[in-house]
């Protein structure tokens, strides 16, 4: 599958994933001061303010959830940050959830794959920033009855409507591997889904001009753990990559992640 950013602010985009699995992405600007060197930097734009009378429009070349589907990888694109849906088997997986007044879009995607809140069983936040995390009160309280998930570290600056659940490296959420990756924020986690060849990184990782850059230091207080976070996610296997920031990665992802670890990315 092919994913472009558009140049409208709130443009929706969606691409049908291969496989059984599909996931959508909010993401926003996010972290840290600078200090130590990173492995290779990338430059966040200034956070935006989303307009809530905006209707999410498929970019040129970009498929429109709206027209059908239901498995696959879906991005929903809010300009500068993304968020993820990941849609298999009548049921949905929410991967961030983007600024506040988001969850009209991420709703927007659910129907445009056949699925509505009803259907949402998993929220996972890869990190306490509020690009990532702005509506996660509003999605959790439009799916009642999803669980939400995020690391242990960064649990306690999030506000929920229910108590969200922690989760340690290596976890399973909806068949999706859990994988810690601190430095950005303490708690920051990815999600690995090996079947379809997928890293979903939040902000551990960002794009630019087609090529994988490390976190950006301006917004990661750790640049030390988080380049060894870096060195973690070179160590998976996964031909696309989906991060908070920058256009995805399809194909070839993690051997660029390997490079990037190794200093000569």
């Amino acid at each position: 599958m092919a994913l472009s950013e558009g140049v409208t602010r709130r443009a929706f985009l969606a691409d049908l994933g291969r496989g059984a699995s599909a996931i959508v992405v909010l993401s926003v600007v996010g972290c840290g001061p600078a200090g130590a060197t990173p492995l290779l930097t990338g430059v966040e734009p200034k956070p935006a303010t989303p307009d809530p009378t905006a209707r999410p429009t498929p970019s040129p070349g970009e498929s429109d959830p709206t027209s059908g589907g239901g498995h696959g990888w879906h991005r929903v694109n809010l300009g500068f940050v993304s968020a993820y849906i990941l849609a298999q088997g009548g049921e949905a997986a929410i991967v961030d959830t983007g600024v506040a007044g988001s969850a009209n879009d991420i709703e927007a995607a659910l129907t445009g794959v056949g699925l509505d809140w009803g259907a949402v069983g998993h929220v996972i936040a890869t990190h306490l920033h509020g690009d990532h995390i702005g509506s996660l009160a509003e999605v959790m309280t439009r799916a009642s009855g999803a669980t939400g998930y995020a690391g242990a570290e960064d649990l306690p600056a999030m506000e929920s409507p229910r108590p969200l659940q922690a989760v340690a490296d290596g976890a399973e959420v909806f068949g999706l591997r859990i994988v810690t990756s601190p430095g950005h924020t303490p708690g920051h986690i990815c999600v690995h889904d090996a079947a379809a060849g997928v890293l979903v990184a939040g902000d551990a990782l960002n794009t630019s001009g087609g090529r994988v850059t490390g976190p950006n230091p301006q917004f990661t207080p750790d640049m030390d753990l988080a380049n060894a976070s870096v060195a973690k996610l070179a160590g998976l296997s996964f031909e696309t990559l989906f991060v908070g920031h920058g256009d995805p990665i399809e194909g070839g992802a993690s051997e660029q992640v390997a490079a990037l670890a190794a200093g000569s990315g």
